[in-house]
Formats: C-alpha cells, structure tokens, sequence
C-alpha cells in the first residue's frame, strides 16, 4: 500500500467533479466509466460509490485493479492505481449513504485501496 503524496492531498478540493475509473476483465480488455460521488477517506483509501456500474462491478468482482483518472481546475491531472474492496454494508458503506445524493441508488461502496499515484509519467508514490 501507498499514501497518497501531498501533492494530490493538497489539490484533492480543487478537482474536477467527475473523475474516469478503469478497470479490466478476465480477458483484459479495459473498461472505463466516469464517477462523480468519490471520497478520500484516509491517505491510502479513496471510496467510489457504485450506483450504476454493471461492467465495472463484475470487473471488481473478478479481482481487477483499477485506475481513478482525475484532473484539478488547474489543470494538473493525477492518476491513483491500486485494488478495490466492496461494501454493501458496514460503517463505510453506511457513511457513504450520507454524502452521496439522495436520488441516486448507492448500490455499493468500492473502495480503492492506493498502491501507485502519478502525475503525468511522473510516479509520485
């Protein structure tokens, strides 16, 4: 495991609000979605809300590993890579239920444990 360097801390409330999570199946063709309801919730573990995966949710249960793509409003994009844990019920699945809106389903909490971060070809963790 890896934490996520101070560059991206600092820049985490200055991203964009959707974010592109890739992962891939058991044959290795990618697939890519675009994600909005995302948290860090420590400096290892960033939690993306399932509410309409299909795809990505078969992909996580395979065992993929996944790629979280994401730029700031300057500009400066950042990639976390690293393999995934999936909630559907226990206390960060129940906190996830409290941030994300109401309207849309919260299927599940994956949560994307950081092993490698980059900016650019620049690995920064």
């Amino acid at each position: 495991m890896a934490n996520l360097p101070e560059a991206v801390k600092n820049q985490w409330d200055n991203i964009e609000d959707t974010m592109v999570l890739t992962t891939v199946n058991s044959d290795g063709l990618p697939n890519s979605v675009y994600v909005a309801c995302v948290k860090k919730i420590a400096d290892d573990k960033i939690v993306i809300t399932d509410n309409y995966f299909d795809k990505t949710r078969a992909n996580i249960a395979a065992g993929s590993k996944g790629s979280l793509l994401f730029i700031t409003k300057d500009r400066k994009s950042f990639q976390v890579k690293g393999s995934f844990e999936y909630l559907t019920n226990g206390p960060i699945f129940d906190d996830m239920k409290n941030w994300v809106r109401e309207d849309l389903p919260k299927v599940a909490a994956a949560i994307l444990h950081v092993e490698e971060v980059y900016s650019g070809a620049e690995k920064l963790a």
